[in-house]
């Protein structure tokens, strides 16, 4: 019961990981605020959760993302952890791929949740707590064919996530990246073709792959215990998330590097 008591926003929370999240989080007692563009969806999952605030939105919509945050903040005095959640895929070679694909990928899977949490950080460090949850995915360790635009984004999370952990380590700000492997949702169904229609139909893998209720519990045992980057796979899966894991010892190094005074240092530099 380590969110008891919490205030937990989820994004993409109408469905797979997200709705299994929330389902979880309102099973330990966590107070949730659920976002997505299907209101009737989350207005569903609500009713599954007892109290939970539902704020839907395209997260592409970056001022309606921060009017969000706004809303989100004020309804029960804080945010105790944002989950970004909500994505969309890609199955198509990067061959045949329109360019459009990649700016509506990039746009969904990196800037969308960079967006958010710019919006929330501030008040966070304020308030000195809080958590971000990345949900990023085996393809942001290793490039993954048929996935590049996914893949780039993906990465790109890690990235973000890396560098902001350093900065608000001090702040009592802790930053999760969660790298799923093949998990049983509709991320392959509603994928980008080459051309960016949805793609329709399912991969093997993914029906094969983790009950999602199984891979929330195991991202939440992850999180409660302060683990940094999560890797929620099997088989060959997890061994390249693993085999591409960020060691905690470059963490904290980079984190002592910022307690240092590495900002100031650079700011300093600059001004003279």
């Amino acid at each position: 019961m380590a969110f008891a008591g919490q205030v937990v926003w989820i994004t993409g929370a109408s469905s797979g990981i997200g709705a299994a999240m929330a389902r979880a989080l309102a099973a330990q007692g966590a107070r949730l605020v659920l976002s997505g563009r299907n209101e009737a969806a989350l207005n569903d999952i609500a009713v599954q959760c007892g109290q939970a605030l539902v704020l839907p939105f395209e997260v592409t919509d970056y001022a309606a993302a921060a009017h969000a945050a706004e809303q989100a903040w004020d309804w029960s005095g804080g945010i105790d952890m944002l989950v970004n959640n909500a994505g969309i895929s890609q199955r198509s070679l990067a061959i045949d791929t329109a360019f459009e694909v990649y700016e509506r990928i990039v746009a969904v899977d990196l800037l969308a949740p960079i967006a958010l949490t710019q919006a929330v950080l501030p008040r966070m460090a304020q308030r000195g707590s809080g958590r971000i949850v990345m949900i990023s995915s085996v393809a942001g360790k290793v490039g993954s064919p048929m996935r590049t635009a996914y893949s780039a984004a993906k990465f790109g999370l890690f990235g973000y996530s890396d560098a902001l952990r350093a900065e608000v380590a001090g702040l009592s700000i802790k930053v999760h990246v969660i790298a799923p492997g093949s998990i049983r949702t509709n991320v392959s169904r509603n994928a980008l073709a080459a051309d960016g229609s949805a793609r329709g139909v399912s991969d093997k893998a993914i029906e094969n792959g983790f009950d999602p209720e199984v891979a929330v519990r195991q991202m939440l045992d992850a999180i409660a215990n302060d683990e940094r980057e999560i890797i929620v796979a099997e088989g060959m899966e997890k061994q390249i998330g693993e085999l591409r894991r960020t060691p905690d010892a470059l963490h904290d190094q980079m984190a002592a590097v910022v307690a240092a005074g590495y900002a100031q240092k650079m700011e300093e530099g600059a001004t003279q």
